[in-house]
């Protein structure tokens, strides 16, 4: 029986620390709590909501949705797609992580598949929706040095000897050099696994100073402070708070995006986002959270490059011939995704793309059509819905709709 190339689907909800009132497409859509996804993990399936099918098991019956060569370069036969797709409305930080690459992936789902549910890597985009904040990746080892040099209360973590190897070698000119990784992984491992009370105490320590007022030394930016006294309210006493002082505190405006290749070290603060990664559940946490902490592989499977923020900072580029569209493609084979912002009363056609994709409404309202189609699909604010391989579509706007579109191709 043939199958519509278009249509809707009922996304998977969650809530995970997330905002209770941030997200207006949640707050006005009856099917959606405040943080979902629609993503086609093996235990949250979306649906077809016309049907109330599994996802996965129509697309399996309908292969020709997916096509053969996604198909076949991602083995995704079985009606699984090779990306995940969810918006997320965050208040409370997420824990600091990483994913593994595929190798480790295999690794640790042999040994501890309770834990690490899948043997696939996890790259993945965070694509802002409001005003974003996010600890991504190493700071740059002379910054680092800068907090360690006048910050008493994090230096008090780290043995002398490591303090010592590390500010030699900060100053390097090959800051990604094998020895410059090794002294940041020996600061870092050593931050991570300091003791239990004295990380309490001289957290103790610090935030008094801070809520002091103008306590702040000589190369403390008040970003930082700010940083450490929002995460101290929601984790007291947290290891991961003093990840302030080793990672990137990026902002980003609606619009911008930042991508996080495996191995990278990162936590989203706050703000609301579209995020986009490889089919994968694989999460190695280490701070900020309830949940198992895994600091020896987190540790071990860091890549510790570091590197101003400038290197996670995805450009967005024109889609194709369209002229309302804007491409956002991280370095990674698994998704690419597509903002559609037409204006009311006009039209927007994207050609056709060689593999399938997920698109959600996040504003306004308007009308779906495509090649062959008899009807127009219907959409709103809320709606997510499903685009077979090879079909050109057209978006319609009654009151300026906003689409972001995730896909894959084969090439």
């Amino acid at each position: 029986m043939s199958t519509p190339p278009v249509f809707k689907i009922a996304p998977t909800a969650q809530n995970l620390q997330r905002r209770p009132k941030s997200l207006d497409l949640c707050l006005r859509n009856p099917r959606l709590t405040p943080s979902y996804g629609w993503e086609l993990i093996r235990n949250l399936p979306s649906r077809v909501l016309a049907s109330n099918t599994i996802l996965s098991e129509h697309l399996a019956a309908h292969p020709e949705l997916i096509g053969k060569p996604v198909a076949d370069r991602f083995d995704a036969s079985g009606g699984n797609l090779p990306f995940l797709f969810k918006v997320l409305a965050i208040e409370k930080a997420l824990s600091i992580q990483t994913h593994p690459d595929k190798a480790t992936a295999e690794i640790l789902f042999a040994q501890q598949p309770d834990i690490y549910k899948d043997a696939n890597h996890k790259p993945e985009m965070a694509l802002a929706l409001t005003p974003f904040s996010a600890l991504c990746g190493f700071l740059p080892l002379p910054t680092i040095a800068i907090y360690i040099r006048t910050t008493a209360e994090l230096t008090a973590l780290i043995p002398p000897a490591i303090v010592t190897d590390f500010l030699a070698i900060a100053g390097s000119s090959n800051p990604t050099g094998p020895a410059e990784k090794a002294a940041l992984k020996n600061l870092f491992a050593a931050v991570m696994t300091a003791d239990e009370a004295l990380v309490k105490s001289q957290l103790d320590l610090l935030v008094a100073r801070y809520k002091a007022g103008g306590a702040k030394v000589e190369g403390e930016s008040q970003d930082v402070v700010d940083l450490v006294l929002r995460l101290d309210s929601q984790f007291p006493g947290d290891i991961g708070i003093f990840c302030s002082f080793l990672l990137n505190y990026v902002h980003l405006k609606p619009g911008q995006a930042i991508f996080l290749g495996a191995g990278e070290p990162h936590a989203y603060i706050s703000g609301d986002i579209m995020e986009c990664m490889a089919n994968s559940d694989n999460v190695i946490r280490a701070g900020l959270t309830p949940k198992l902490r895994d600091i020896p592989n987190l540790v071990s499977g860091l890549t510790y490059e570091a590197a101003p923020p400038s290197k996670h900072v995805v450009f967005p580029t024109s889609f194709r011939s369209s002229e309302c569209s804007t491409l956002y493609d991280p370095p990674i084979p698994e998704f690419s995704v597509v903002q559609v912002l037409v204006d009311a009363g006009e039209k927007e056609t994207h050609p056709t793309v060689a593999g399938p994709s997920i698109a959600i409404a996040t504003e306004g309202a308007g009308s779906v059509s495509w090649t062959g189609a008899s009807t127009m699909l219907s959409v709103s604010q809320g709606d997510v819905f499903f685009i077979g391989a090879d079909t050109e579509i057209s978006f319609s706007s009654v009151s300026g709709l906003t689409v972001y579109r995730a896909f894959v191709e084969a090439n």
